[in-house]
């Protein structure tokens, strides 16, 4: 595990009701001073992968990409990280449907008071949004090239995928079976032209 793993690590452990020493001292001994608040792993991945591209080591920067297991916890990470804990910059990225606790939880941390509040939303979600920049086609012969055609071709003889997009379809099929949509969070990224990266993705990033 790396030095910011086990800053998540040990974030987590505290907003989950553990002490909150050794987070304390990791973000001391490493130099935190930002913390990406996102959903979940899929998210993390993506925004992984677009630092990577762009020749970035955000850990070394200082920069801790934290996925919370679920919009529904943001209050609890921004209570422990922002104004009234440690003091870190806070920035996010979140659904549109999520945006409302993001929010809320920027409010009653004091983020909005003590600085720009950083959330950066997703009509849908970011796999949407990756979907909709790289086009249906395109994202069709990554899934084919990382072996998965097979099971998107099952997957899309399913009664209910009849009357949805070929998009939403995509969509859902990334959710079907743990890890994909981790894997295809990193994939779909590199995929992207220059020019063609999401503006919430985009905008996480060049905020940093």
């Amino acid at each position: 595990m790396t030095d910011m793993g086990a800053f998540r690590d040990a974030v987590t452990a505290w907003v989950a009701g553990g002490s909150g020493g050794p987070a304390r001292e990791l973000a001391a001994r490493l130099s935190v001073r930002t913390v990406v608040l996102l959903e979940g792993p899929s998210d993390a991945a993506a925004a992984h992968a677009l630092a990577t591209a762009r020749g970035r080591d955000l850990a070394a920067e200082g920069v801790c990409v934290l996925p919370m297991g679920g919009a529904m916890s943001v209050g609890r990470f921004t209570g422990a990280l922002g104004p009234s804990g440690l003091g870190l910059r806070l920035t996010g990225l979140c659904d549109e449907a999520e945006f409302p606790f993001y929010a809320r939880a920027w409010e009653r941390a004091g983020v909005a008071r003590s600085g720009p509040r950083e959330i950066h939303v997703c009509a849908a979600d970011l796999e949407d949004e990756l979907i909709r920049a790289l086009g249906v086609a395109r994202v069709r012969e990554l899934v084919a090239a990382e072996g998965d055609l097979r099971s998107l071709r099952a997957f899309l003889r399913q009664p209910a995928q009849r009357d949805r997009t070929e998009r939403q379809q995509l969509r859902r099929f990334l959710g079907t079976r743990s890890g994909r949509k981790i894997h295809y969070g990193r994939v779909l990224v590199e995929a992207l032209a220059p020019g063609r990266v999401p503006v919430p993705l985009d905008g996480l990033l060049g905020g940093l």
